[in-house]
């Protein structure tokens, strides 16, 4: 893991942190994971920086050999989770396959904020973060990933993307990795 300081113009990237997806068996507690992905927030926030939370509510269409998995009827499936502590300037996105980009406006909220960088977790790892991640890098953005603020329903799969895939499209780190960079450099400017 080897994180270079975070661009002045970062923005967090929350991804599918809600009540249909944290009931899931995981590869590693959720309560751990949501609990580092609130300090990333907290953090961000803080500093005046993008906070991004991201909810799944459907599905992209199209056939494939996997069953899928059906969205609850339950109307909180999609509800965040309250332990994110999502705040009135934070940016919600809904989306409906494993991208955030897609279909969505999250480029266009973050080209309008300047972001040059995105700092990612949540939920699952090789789905919608590994997703979110790979269209982040198409799209010029720097990609950094919190590893240990993300899980996945599979431990192959969690360590297949943070090991093999991640380093090709960005920068890892751990929470408190992030979280140093950030009191460290107190003076960078705000977003305006």
């Amino acid at each position: 893991m080897s994180l270079s300081p975070l661009d002045p113009k970062t923005a967090l990237i929350v991804v599918d942190l809600q009540q249909g997806v944290a009931v899931l068996p995981t590869a590693h507690p959720v309560t751990a994971v949501v609990a580092q992905a609130a300090r990333l927030a907290g953090a961000f926030r803080a500093r005046g920086w993008p906070v991004v939370l991201v909810n799944v509510a459907g599905t992209a269409p199209g056939r494939s050999e996997q069953p899928r998995r059906a969205a609850s009827q339950d109307p909180n499936w999609s509800a965040l989770l309250p332990e994110l502590g999502a705040q009135a300037g934070d940016h919600l996105v809904t989306k409906r396959s494993w991208g955030a980009f897609t279909g969505t406006d999250l480029e266009d909220y973050l080209r309008r904020w300047g972001v040059t960088q995105v700092l990612l977790c949540g939920i699952a790892t090789s789905i919608g973060v590994e997703s979110t991640a790979r269209q982040a890098h198409e799209l010029g953005f720097n990609v950094a990933l919190a590893v240990d603020a993300m899980t996945d329903l599979s431990g192959e799969a969690h360590a297949n993307s943070v090991q093999r895939i991640f380093p090709r499209l960005g920068e890892t780190a751990t929470t408190r990795e992030v979280l140093e960079q950030l009191r460290a450099a107190p003076g960078r400017p705000k977003f305006s």
